[in-house]
């Protein structure tokens, strides 16, 4: 089975280079669409407005581009494929949609080709691109491998602009052939179906009537007559509840008696009512018996994640832990693999994980695997290197300078991210106010207190030491931390003493105030000194997973 892996970079290009054909079982894609919607802002405003900074995981910035278009036309070997395309571009334009499907058209290809045979897709959108998708994966996939289109109630009722409220999203499933995985999975019982459908009670519980005939006729035994009453007559033959047959003589007996040996059974063990009125038994399905509802492609019993839930993130495209593991336990077996490519907040990822599926998780911003790192550490205690691997991000100094000369922007996000549980920050103005990222910690009953972070790449002196101490000043933070690509100097050093201590109300713990690290040093585990088990994240934890008994600890 292949590595449990986060990969960072380009999905396609990751495809492309490490997924061999045939090695995953189960895909769920929730790519990004809207372009004037930022689909991987991860943090809020206290107030639940979107961060000011406009923190991204991943900015969509699927824009019109020639370039793209003529090398999808050139590359693709799916010819089908490339006319569909042109024909949209034709029809529709040079736009932001046509370059959505354009983005789109050769990682479905790439996801196609590592699907195992048995393996099966799963594209969440919404309604806006969802029909010219299913076209797209109709001409990769087969039209006869089209499954489902699932409809999921994302949100509660709210007015449109002369239209009908938009509530929901589209998943789209299909299957790379006609002989793939598939669990019978069900969802609970709905309490209005209840009080409405097990409306009798007797000794053994709830239950309501329910017929023992189904439709057609058949010979053998289910369409001979029992007890004057011939299903035959009307176009029916008898229909047996085997389970219950099961559970009162045993799956060996059973499958030895006769249909009408079955319904005299059923009737003496007191399942079977005979009505005042007509001739027609029916038997009682009681409600303790039930294992709910086969699900449906209309889900409704899964709620959108609400404002103070415990899995929250404050990611905007998050989505709700039991709708992953619903299609995972649907469409897997304990072992396989699942891949998401726009793993994003890794809700899919927490999902395989806890249901004991291998995972592969593909991102394009450093930022997002941070997040997916920390959540796996606070739900499973799984650590890096040691329960899985990060591909495609710095692993010494050298690759981080040459992410800095490349973009300094994401190696300062990437930095930022070697610092458990910060985040980046930008004043609200977007003034550069010397403020690179921040980290909430509480260590009292108190509000929570802030480290501020400071981010160098290129040389740095004194003078810098000096400015981060004046913005600690300034802000009235209790913690600076500063962190530099190139090794700082003595006189940088003095410097950050100079600001003296702070001291922790709980055991009285003294932390230098303004801290310096290298990346060498971060990338080595020589952390700065917080108070780790009171950390914030300026967002909701997610809800761990351990075994019952354990408890934290206060390290440094």
């Amino acid at each position: 089975m292949p590595e449990n892996t986060l990969y960072y970079g380009d999905n396609l290009e990751v495809m492309r280079k490490y997924l061999p054909d045939a090695s995953v079982d189960l895909v769920y894609l929730d790519p990004p669409f809207n372009s004037n919607r930022d689909y991987n802002l991860l943090f809020r405003e206290q107030s639940g407005e979107p961060a000011q900074g406009q923190i991204k995981a991943f900015t969509d910035t699927w824009q019109w581009s020639e370039r793209a278009y003529d090398e999808f036309c050139q590359t693709c070997a799916v010819p089908a494929l490339v006319a569909l395309v042109q024909g949209f571009v034709r029809t529709l334009g040079r736009n932001d949609i046509t370059a959505y499907l354009v983005m789109m058209a050769p990682r479905l290809v790439e996801l196609h080709r590592v699907l195992k045979p048995t393996g099966s897709l799963y594209l969440h959108c919404d309604p806006t691109a969802s029909h010219y998708l299913k076209v797209m994966l109709d001409v990769i996939f087969g039209a006869r491998n089209f499954r489902n289109e699932i409809v999921w109630k994302r949100t509660g009722a709210h007015g449109g602009a002369k239209r009908w409220g938009p509530v929901h999203d589209i998943i789209l499933f299909y299957t790379k052939s006609d002989q793939y995985l598939w669990n019978r999975v069900y969802e609970p019982l709905d309490r209005d179906y209840i009080e409405g459908f097990y409306r009798y009670t007797d000794e053994r519980g709830r239950y309501q009537l329910v017929s023992l005939t189904g439709a057609g006729v058949t010979k053998g035994d289910s369409g001979k007559p029992w007890r004057g009453v011939d299903p035959t007559q009307v176009g029916r033959h008898w229909a047996v509840p085997q389970s219950i047959v099961e559970q009162l003589v045993g799956k060996e007996r059973a499958q030895q008696m006769s249909v009408q040996e079955k319904l005299d059974l059923l009737d003496s063990a007191g399942y079977i009512v005979w009505p005042a009125r007509g001739r027609v038994p029916r038997y009682k399905r009681y409600l303790e018996m039930s294992e709910g509802n086969p699900i449906q492609d209309v889900i409704t019993d899964i709620q959108p994640i609400g404002a103070h839930a415990r899995e929250r993130l404050g990611y905007p495209t998050q989505k709700p832990l039991a709708l992953l593991e619903r299609i995972i336990q649907a469409s897997s077996n304990e072992g396989d693999t699942v891949l998401d490519p726009f793993c994003g907040c890794g809700t899919a990822i927490v999902a395989a994980q806890k249901l004991n599926r291998r995972w592969i998780g593909i991102d394009i911003t450093h930022l997002a695997i941070a997040l997916i790192k920390y959540r796996l550490s606070d739900m499973f205690n799984l650590q890096e290197n040691t329960d899985y691997r990060v591909v495609g991000e710095p692993t010494t100094v050298a690759e981080a300078r040459a992410l800095a000369q490349q973009d300094r922007d994401e190696f300062q996000k990437w930095a930022i991210g070697l610092i458990p549980r910060a985040r980046p920050y930008q004043d609200k103005k977007g003034k550069d106010t010397g403020i690179d990222g921040v980290l909430y910690f509480k260590d009292d009953l108190k509000d929570p207190k802030r480290a501020l972070i400071q981010v160098k790449s290129g040389r740095v002196g004194v003078k810098d030491v000096r400015d981060f101490r004046g913005v600690l000043e300034r802000e009235g933070a209790t913690l600076g931390l500063f962190v530099t690509l190139e090794p700082p100097t003595r006189e940088m050093v003095r410097e950050a003493e100079q600001a003296g201590f702070y001291t922790t109300p709980l055991g009285n713990l003294r932390i230098p105030r303004l801290q310096v690290r290298t990346v060498g040093e971060l990338l080595e585990g020589k952390g700065f000194a917080i108070p780790s088990a009171a950390l914030l994240m300026g967002v909701a934890q997610a809800e761990r997973v351990v075994p019952s008994g354990e408890q934290g600890s206060l390290e440094m």
